[in-house]
């Protein structure tokens, strides 16, 4: 198998991280080699945070390049339009509509542009955005939005479904595991 590149996108504070981990933890229970990469910018003060997960029969490198991710999973709007590059031709993204204002926009220095989702179809026409903040509430904790964003890419991988589960529970026993697992349903029903 060649390698299959995930890239993760979103703001200090989501999860994404966490989401990258349980992306590289399935990958490993599946005996499949696997990178990590991310970047944590200014991720302590709300700032941009990108993660790339590269899985397959052996991968040489955590980089993925621009152009080359098999999917780009974002859980920010303007995130998602910041790393579209990041796609493939024919490459899936998949983000969540809850816009959250960048720094710039807080301090009133910047506004929000309002036309985000309308250039994330331009560019990308088979973007999916759902609401995995509703669904994460529904799943008894808003703060779950990163296992939304993974369940709702869990059929898009070539790791089994039953696999990622089982690396949600083991991560999150203790600590929400009910929650993160209905979490990680809420956002594969999405799918």
């Amino acid at each position: 198998m060649k390698a299959f590149n995930i890239v993760i996108a979103g703001v200090g504070g989501q999860g994404v991280l966490m989401a990258s981990k349980v992306l590289a933890e399935s990958a490993l229970a599946s005996s499949m080699d696997v990178k990590q990469n991310e970047v944590h910018g200014m991720a302590q003060r709300g700032g941009s945070v990108i993660s790339f997960v590269r899985i397959g029969a052996k991968v040489h490198s955590p980089v993925v390049l621009p152009g080359t991710a098999d999917i780009l999973i974002s859980f920010e709007p303007l995130e998602a339009l910041r790393y579209l590059h990041y796609l493939k031709p024919g490459g899936k993204l998949v983000y969540n509509k809850a816009c959250i204002n960048p720094s710039t926009v807080a301090a009133g220095l910047a506004t929000y542009p309002g036309d985000v989702a309308q250039r994330i179809t331009a560019a990308c026409p088979d973007a999916r955005a759902i609401d995995a903040l509703q669904v994460a509430k529904e799943a008894g904790n808003a703060k779950a939005v990163n296992m939304v964003m993974v369940g709702s890419v869990m059929k898009g991988l070539p790791i089994d479904s039953e696999v990622v589960e089982g690396v949600v529970r083991e991560i999150s026993r203790g600590k929400g595991e009910d929650v993160n697992m209905a979490a990680l349903r809420g956002g594969a029903a999405t799918a």
